[in-house]
């Protein structure tokens, strides 16, 4: 086992992986230090769910079960990449371009009929959405942003957009029958397995059986009313109308795979109400599925005049959407994961509630999202700055994050227990001694799901709280709402935890409105707070407050201190990965930014130094935390246009600032010597590096696939300096 793991994945983080990681590697092995791979990109894991399907030499070993039995260990030291959460269509697409390249792979079933078309579905279902984060997660979270990251950002603000308070921007929630409303929780005393029953007027239908939980478990159940969503969507397309704002949809279909899509394709109806109930049977026949989006609709309805002449009449008579990319027309409800609401709220918050529109032009918008769970932390954002204006990134403090996230927590973990009702009737979570636990009457179309949150990650995850707390010294709230069911069961451990160990003085309880507008606060006065939440909060918050203060959220420092005593190190987000590599493939240039992949490295080889007692790992990760900061202090971070430095520049001067802060130290004469020729050849090269670096940029790149690049394209791209690469090898 290699002493560090840096995992493969896809779309621009991949490609710059394809740059940084011969830098690592040869800096790592002067230490005595090994870093391997692990693949677990979405090509990767659709080749390892069907060796049977592929010749010997194109079978894939499955490196995320691989890995996912490595981060239960002490020896984990995970450096892990962000990578595609999938939706149907970004699956489907995945599989055609691995089969155009020689895989036999079957087709994904869009509607499965025969037992081998549905178990083909089945393993197809299971690399859908979050599949690796569930899987690698076994600890809690700790992000925040580095020290140095943030001096740069002070020293440095980036532009915010004015906040004016006539804006017509607003958050729009469900005020009843959704998941908010209808949830039921329960800790249960003992070890317990369960069953989830629907019983209709024709009889009981078991969902799904044998779901086990140990004590202690936090167990909730909620639905969402079809019918509620149905007349809020109706409603909220009118409202918009009326105000003259844009119409914008804001979910996590890829983390919450199974409920968002289905909702999704609800707003999709509801936009194109007027076309389904005229055409209705004749787009089932081709195939359409709403909750694929508007961009799959639009392709299977191209052939039909009739049909598209009355989705071009419906559209024009609605208000307009929030675009994904107004220059080629792809709207909000284009593709599901297209518009992630971690991203696409605080993007639209920074630039002042604007959001762009059809026109190319950016408009208040209505920020439409169904579930009034975590909608209110929107929704206090914008008033906020509506009274307040824009938050200055010179003076703003920092909102640090310990995530609860551990063995699937909450609505992460709810996949395997969320169902779309078939017909109306009571759904009962029953335990093995006949006890319900969980009781809803659910009409046709509800969603139904069930999520948990067992006792010793909420433990770890209160300890987590407190230790960070005493390390920074400043105020720290948990994001936790009394009047909600699950979150008094959580607050029913935190209590006792803080009291026990005679800290409660420390922290605050609040619901997340409240908590909103407390951290604001507390940050616009320059100030430090700790945001102690539950999983979903922890991934929209860590998304927020970055925007806000740095300007992205890869930037931030993301450890997950593991259970069993390995850590897994984070890499920041990839949300804008698509549009990088886009960019690359027409004309050659990433502004993927690795900050994130160079914190990270610091952190791992800290770790690793202290868990292996290493010291010239000690003494690399010093030194990255000194290359790093130089590329900070002299602004060679990527550029966002073609002709200027990229993200393979970053790498040239990152290893060069790397070099020399080795060169410098006196802590290792072996290393300081060993690297003292490289910084000079870095040094001397400069004018040559920088040449070839530039040369590559302009014309459009070869990578042989998207999903599933060739290494040797990839290489050929991504290490387009001959210089360089003879000093790095």
């Amino acid at each position: 086992m290699s002493d560090i793991i840096y995992t493969k994945v896809d779309e621009a983080p991949e490609l710059a992986s394809a740059s940084f990681l011969p830098i690592i590697q040869k800096f790592a092995a002067a230490a005595g230090v090994s870093v391997g791979t692990k693949d677990i990109s979405l090509a990767a894991r659709i080749l390892s769910t069907f060796p049977e399907h592929l010749k010997e030499d194109q079978r894939q070993s499955d490196d995320l079960a691989e890995l996912g039995l490595l981060v239960k260990t002490a020896d984990a030291n995970v450096i892990k990449l962000p990578n595609i959460s999938a939706s149907v269509p970004q699956l489907v697409a995945a599989v055609k371009e691995l089969q155009t390249q020689g895989f036999a792979l079957p087709d994904y079933p869009e509607a499965p009929k025969t037992d081998d078309e549905k178990a083909v579905r089945a393993k197809y279902d299971t690399l859908k959405g979050s599949a690796v984060n569930p899987v690698l997660r076994e600890g809690n979270s700790d992000r925040r942003a580095a020290k140095a990251v943030k001096s740069f950002a002070q020293s440095n603000p980036h532009r915010m957009g004015e906040w004016t308070g006539d804006s017509k921007t607003k958050v729009s929630a469900m005020s009843g029958g959704d998941f908010f409303a209808n949830e039921t929780s329960k800790t249960l005393a003992a070890e317990a397995t369960a069953k989830i029953v629907l019983t209709t007027d024709t009889g009981e239908t078991v969902l799904k059986e044998g779901i086990t939980y140990p004590a202690g478990t936090v167990v909730d159940a909620t639905f969402m009313s079809a019918a509620a969503l149905q007349a809020f969507l109706k409603n909220e397309i009118e409202e918009t109308e009326a105000d003259g704002t844009l119409f914008s949809l804001h979910m996590k279909a890829t983390m919450m795979k199974v409920s968002d899509p289905i909702i999704f394709g609800h707003a999709v109806k509801a936009f194109l109400a007027p076309v389904f109930e005229k055409h209705g049977d004749a787009m089932a026949d081709l195939g359409v599925n709403p909750n694929s989006g508007l961009g799959d609709l639009l392709a299977r309805v191209e052939g039909n005049a009739a049909i598209k002449a009355d989705i071009d009449a419906c559209i024009a008579s609605r208000p307009p959407m929030y675009m994904v990319d107004s220059d080629k027309g792809i709207t909000n409800l284009h593709v599901p994961s297209d518009v992630i609401i971690d991203a696409s709220m605080p993007a639209l918050i920074r630039a002042g509630g604007k959001g762009w529109g059809p026109d190319g032009t950016e408009s208040d918008t209505n920020c439409v999202i169904p579930d009034n769970s975590y909608a209110p932390v929107y929704d206090e954002s914008v008033k906020f700055f509506k009274e307040n204006g824009k938050l200055n990134p010179a003076t703003a403090g920092t909102v640090q994050n310990v995530g609860l996230m551990a063995q699937k927590a909450e609505e992460y973990g709810s996949h395997p227990t969320t169902f779309e009702m078939p017909a109306a009737g009571t759904v009962k979570m029953i335990l093995q001694d006949g006890t319900v636990l969980h009781e809803h009457a659910v009409e046709a179309g509800d969603i139904w799901r069930s999520a948990s949150a067992r006792q010793a990650p909420i433990e770890d995850w209160v300890n987590l709280a407190i230790s960070r707390q005493k390390a920074e010294g400043c105020r720290a709230i948990f994001w936790l709402d009394a009047d909600r069911a699950h979150d008094a069961e959580l607050i029913a451990y935190v209590k006792p935890i803080l009291e026990t160990q005679g800290v409660a003085d420390k922290f605050e309880i609040m619901a997340p409105r409240e908590a909103t507008r407390a951290s604001l606060e507390t940050i616009t006065k320059g100030e430090n707070t700790i945001a102690i939440t539950g999983n979903v909060l922890r991934d929209y918050l860590t998304d927020l407050f970055p925007i806000l203060e740095l300007a992205t959220s890869a930037k931030m420092l993301s450890i997950v201190k593991l259970m069993n005593g390995g850590g897994l190190f984070e890499t920041g987000a990839g949300g804008s990965a698509p549009k990088h590599v886009q960019q690359l493939q027409e004309e050659s240039h990433l502004r993927w930014d690795s900050l994130g992949e160079f914190c990270a490295l610091g952190e791992s080889l800290t770790f690793l130094a202290d868990a292996k007692n290493n010291e010239k790992a000690r003494v690399l990760g010093n030194a990255v935390d000194a290359a790093t900061q130089g590329i900070l202090d002299n602004g060679h971070s990527p550029s966002r246009k073609v002709g200027e430095p990229d993200n393979r520049d970053s790498h040239y001067w990152f290893a060069r600032y790397w070099a020399d802060a080795l060169a410098a130290q006196s802590d290792d004469a072996d290393l300081a010597t060993y690297f003292k020729p490289v910084a000079e050849a870095l040094a001397s090269n400069e004018a040559q590096i920088i040449s070839e670096l530039a040369a590559a940029q302009g014309s459009a790149a070869d990578l042989g696939g998207y999903f599933h690049t060739d290494p040797a394209k990839t290489a050929k791209v991504m290490r387009p300096s001959e210089t360089l690469n003879r000093i790095i090898g």
